[in-house]
């Protein structure tokens, strides 16, 4: 039987998704998949597509089953299965594996069950200005934040009932067989681990033994930040196992668009858009930058479409080496539109004034015209 795909990746969410978000999600997919809707050939695989995305709403859409499978994945919603209490994407991997069943073969032994283990890392997703990233932000967010149960005390049991010892492992978490010459030693099924059964859940947490609440934190997000690139905030992930420390909290970050200028690294990039006649006489055109200020670039006569004026240091910071990146600013030169008769009579009279000494005045176009005829042997 193949294994159970993530919950979250069936509705196609991310784990910090609101209930807006879980139900607009499923709403879309159980429109799609409905066996009502779906006939034929692929009935079939519509049903078991709409039966997993119906599973997956189920649980996630209530907030106690949602949190105990935030903590123990399919493990903490799995009426018939106790949470091996290792979280939810930190349980047992391919190693651990190995660890189980040739840990005495090869004398290296396997960790108590009951070990103290780290809390795994949780990650958050932000979004800031091009402005924020260039000069850094101090910002606060609202994660999940897990504590002993008020009710049964973190021992996630009714109040007056207590967890019993398993009669499997004896309390170790694990059990040994041994035949000839191997021993082989493995994670209690019975206790999955933990060497205690909960006879009688706490209703409050489901037998977790803690309840989910949310906490604020204050993050410095530092100049120079890229999309892409994280923030670490230590110990603020998931609390750790058996007086194990916590894990991290990573923000990952991501810059918005800019309506002026594109990022390209550490530098910028903006077009400027100037008249016909600046281009043409010369003059000063001021250029706003990051920093909130701005910058005259002094057009030289004959400016044309397409020139860039490099401005050193009005980029962003790197991140690691410090060093500001640059400002490159691209002209680009505007043809006038919806002009009147007069204005086309004064642009007539201006060609012919340029076209008596058309080389002169127009380098490229004379050179141009060279080529051409050269290339059809004229």
């Amino acid at each position: 039987m193949s294994a159970k795909r993530d919950f979250y990746e069936v509705l196609g969410i991310p784990k910090n998704a609101g209930e807006d978000e879980i139900k607009k999600a499923y709403r879309k997919l159980a429109m799609k998949y409905h066996p009502d809707r779906n006939q034929g050939e692929s009935s079939a695989k519509s049903e078991a597509k709409f039966k997993e995305v119906k599973e997956a709403y189920e649980i996630l859409s209530d907030p106690s089953k949602k949190a105990a499978y935030d903590q123990y994945g399919h493990s903490g919603v799995d009426p018939n299965a106790r949470p091996d209490f290792q979280g939810f994407s930190g349980g047992g991997n391919f190693g651990d594996a190995f660890g189980d069943i040739f840990g005495d073969l090869f004398g290296g032994g396997r960790r108590s069950a009951n070990q103290a283990q780290k809390g795994n890392d949780l990650s958050y997703a932000v979004e800031i200005t091009l402005e924020e990233a260039a000069q850094g932000k101090k910002t606060q967010i609202r994660i999940p934040s897990w504590s002993n149960c008020e009710v049964c005390k973190g021992t996630g049991s009714k109040p007056g009932h207590n967890p019993r010892t398993c009669g499997t492992c004896s309390g170790s978490g694990i059990t040994q067989m041994r035949q000839g010459f191997f021993s082989v030693q493995q994670t209690c099924q019975q206790c999955r681990g933990t060497g205690r059964i909960i006879t009688h859940p706490c209703q409050t947490c489901n037998g977790i033994g803690r309840t989910q609440s949310n906490k604020t934190l204050e993050i410095q997000i530092p100049p120079g930040i890229d999309t892409g690139m994280r923030v670490r905030s230590s110990g603020n992930g998931e609390p750790g196992h058996r007086g194990g420390p916590p894990g991290d909290l990573f923000i990952e970050v991501r810059v918005k668009d800019h309506e002026i200028f594109d990022r390209d690294g550490d530098n910028l990039h903006c077009e400027v858009p100037i008249t016909i006649t600046l281009a043409t006489l010369g003059g000063e055109v001021k250029v706003p930058t990051l920093a909130s200020d701005s910058v005259v670039i002094n057009l030289p006569e004959g400016t044309q479409h397409g020139k860039q004026f490099r401005l050193r240091g009005k980029g962003l910071k790197n991140i690691r080496s410090g060093m500001q990146g640059d400002l490159f600013c691209h002209i680009k030169v505007e043809i006038p539109v919806k002009i009147t008769d007069q204005q086309r009579k004064l642009f007539l009279e201006l060609d012919e004034s340029l076209k008596k000494n058309s080389r002169a005045h127009f380098p490229d176009e004379g050179g141009w015209s060279d080529k051409v005829k050269k290339f059809f042997g004229i």
